[in-house]
């Protein structure tokens, strides 16, 4: 017949799991005077963990006056599995110190876990000291929990040398290691120990992929992916899918994230919510927002990673309006927005140029929902600000504001007061952006430009000696594309030769409609000293160029464009791309470094409000007709650059030099009562009337 002190141990942890059932318990236990007879009090704080009650667990740890190693061992435990790994330090100590107990094995175990999580190799080394002194030196157990310490602190070497030492290894320890080198961009030690591993199991299989895709070799992980399947390996498990369908997005890859879709399908994942997550970001990242939101709608239970992935799809997409929406779907579902849902939001209404809607977001996520906002909240909400020409109000939050301003941030700002040609602001933010000695190419072009422009040419060549000092090199272009089942790179300037002649003459072809459209190439953003003719042809083989030109020759008719380009697309190619897709009378979608780009019938859905802020070299003009110009007035609409009067010339309103360039405006020709956006620089002389462009 048990004990009373073992009944009560064998119900305590009969009612783990459950919070209600622990603290009743609890309760009965205190009454029946057994609160402090052990193993009560380890077992108790065992419950209340694993009951995801920490709190008081550490209450009840508190009020034990007679610790044993085994209530230390039960709290470490509970308190390595927490959101709280940090707790095990005071604990560890107060053990040594306050109750002079040494370590068993469960416990190095336990802390060993509690180092992983911290990611301090300091400590780590200072525990397996200890285990080494210890009488448990030969456990297997706790050298797998080293190992697994070891690498998750950047030591996979460490890691092997435990591992070397250990007389039985089972598929855990493999495991840890192989996950070890790859997750530490040791993707050939991995890959070498991986094939001698025995017995390779599912779990060994997606340690190797996840790693490999966290350190961004996903051409590699996919590879491992296709040959684990030709191994006929049982896939059980929805995570490896999930992780693969990642490597996908990573890779822009279309036509393989439609084939693991059609996978996951297959073996009963679809209604996961972890598949279905990493589908949405699959086909948000590979241009197909419509097919993201399908599977969206398609999820039964989501949690805010599901809302909050689709959130930032929608406006990377430039579709403002159906993040908005969305959002508020997802406060009425009750799902509480993250950090991240937030930063998706602002930036979709600092692309939208929706100024109060921004402020009303960014006030709620501190007040609403105890969000501090972090420095990627505010370099969004200032892009905002920035954009939308309240520069005053910009600088002043980046002098307020908790964080430092970086690069990316003063960046920013610069590029906004250049587009609004404040110079006085443009050579004070050039200052301080300056002594920052900034990593990207592309911060000292602008800041040369800036500089030049306001003549300050000793701050030019300062410019232009950091850039030598520090090595700096503008990030060559290039564009991606997949047609059918070819998959091509193309780096700008450079036509492979097996497509030479389609491509330049289809490219030709095009330039020839375009300039029955009214195209006349602006060649501003081409920073070399060159001959008008030359800079046409350089920005003639841009890579984006390229790439839909190759789309349309070999994909079939109807289909969809979609180009992945590593740089922002430049005001010249977004010109190209809208007359192309009303040429061809087909869709062209881009994603470059910053957003999506559709292109359909000769308009794109960033509405204009995507031009890239460093150039700073268009000039903006309005000729509207006296109704128009009423209404405006009246409705205090925000217009950049000058108005004039129907049948005005334009020569008094534009300065500069070089063509003047035509483009059609973000609203309807008609919506307004007639009006035309006029950009560039004049050295030839306009005048517009209404109805004509």
């Amino acid at each position: 017949m048990l004990s009373p002190a073992a009944t009560a141990v064998a119900a305590v942890r009969a009612t783990a799991g459950s919070p209600a059932a622990v603290r009743g318990m609890h309760a009965r236990i205190l009454k029946e005077g057994l609160a402090h007879h052990p193993p009560n009090p380890a077992a108790l704080v065992s419950a209340y963990a694993k009951s995801r009650l920490l709190p008081d667990a550490l209450h009840l740890f508190d009020e034990t006056p007679r610790r044993d190693i085994y209530i230390y061992s039960s709290l470490l435990t509970a308190v390595s599995h927490s959101a709280s790994p940090e707790l095990a330090l005071p604990i560890l100590r107060c053990m040594l110190s306050a109750d002079a107990l040494h370590p068993d094995h469960f416990v190095i175990s336990s802390v060993a876990s509690v180092f992983a999580r911290l990611r301090s190799r300091r400590l780590g080394r200072q525990l397996h000291a200890h285990f080494v002194a210890s009488p448990y030196n030969g456990d297997d157990v706790v050298k797998s929990s080293l190992v697994d310490m070891y690498c998750k602190c950047g030591s996979p070497d460490d890691g092997r040398k435990v591992f070397d030492s250990m007389s039985a290894k089972n598929s855990v320890v493999w495991t840890a290691l192989v996950s070890g080198y790859a997750s530490n961009g040791r993707s050939e030690e991995a890959l070498q120990l991986f094939r001698s591993m025995p017995g390779r199991n599912l779990f060994a299989w997606t340690a190797l992929i996840s790693g490999l895709v966290n350190t961004g070799e996903s051409v590699g992980a996919v590879e491992l992916f296709v040959e684990m399947r030709r191994d006929g390996v049982r896939i059980d498990d929805a995570f490896v899918l999930s992780i693969v369908i990642g490597a996908s997005a990573d890779l822009a890859a279309f036509v393989l994230g439609r084939q693991l879709h059609g996978s996951a399908m297959r073996l009963g994942f679809l209604s996961n919510m972890i598949v279905g997550n990493a589908l949405i970001d699959m086909y948000s990242k590979c241009s197909d927002i419509l097919s993201a939101r399908e599977v969206f709608e398609g999820i039964t239970f989501r949690d805010v990673i599901s809302w909050t992935t689709m959130v930032v799809g929608e406006a990377q997409h430039g579709r403002a309006e159906e993040a908005l929406a969305l959002y508020d779907r997802m406060v009425l579902a009750g799902a509480k927005p993250n950090e991240v849902t937030f930063v998706g939001l602002i930036y979709a209404c600092s692309h939208a140029g929706l100024v109060q809607k921004g402020r009303q977001l960014f006030e709620s996520m501190k007040n609403e929902y105890g969000i501090t906002p972090r420095l990627q909240h505010y370099t969004c909400y200032l892009d905002l600000l920035s954009r939308s020409g309240h520069l005053l109000e910009a600088e002043e939050l980046m002098t307020t504001m908790p964080y430092e301003p970086d690069e990316a941030t003063w960046g920013a700002l610069l590029s906004a007061c250049t587009k609004y040609k404040d110079a006085e602001m443009c050579i004070r933010i050039s200052d301080k952006l300056l002594e920052l000695r900034p990593k990207d190419s592309s911060t000292y072009i602008l800041l040369s430009n800036v500089y030049a422009v306001n003549g300050k040419w000793d701050s030019v060549a300062k410019v232009r000696k950091c850039m030598i000092g520090l090595e700096i090199r503008k990030e060559p272009g290039y564009s991606w594309i997949e047609a059918g089942r070819e998959f091509r790179l193309f780096h700008a300037g450079e036509v492979p030769l097996d497509v030479r002649e389609e491509i330049m003459v289809f490219l030709e072809e095009m330039v020839l409609e375009m300039r029955k459209r009214g195209y006349v190439p602006d060649t501003s953003s081409v920073m070399h000293d060159l001959e008008e003719s030359e800079k046409e042809h350089h920005l003639f083989l841009h890579s984006e160029r390229l790439a839909v030109a190759f789309g349309l020759i070999k994909s079939p008719p109807g289909s969809v464009i979609r180009v992945v380009k590593n740089l922002r697309v430049c005001v010249d190619c977004h010109t190209v791309m809208k007359l192309i897709s009303e040429i061809t009378h087909r869709k062209i979608v881009v994603r470059d470094s910053s957003r999506f780009h559709h292109f359909e019938g000769g308009k794109c859905s960033c509405s204009e409000f995507w031009e890239d802020l460093s150039s700073g070299r268009e000039d903006i003009l309005w000729v509207v007709d006296d109704r128009t110009a009423s209404n405006m007035q009246r409705n205090k609409w925000t217009m950049r650059g000058p108005m004039i009067r129907e049948g005005q010339t334009t020569a008094a309103h534009m300065t500069g030099k070089g063509r003047t360039q035509l483009r059609e405006a973000s609203t309807h020709w008609a919506a307004c009562g007639g009006w035309a956006v006029v950009s560039g620089r004049a050295d030839e002389i306009c005048s517009l009337t209404k109805g004509k462009r």
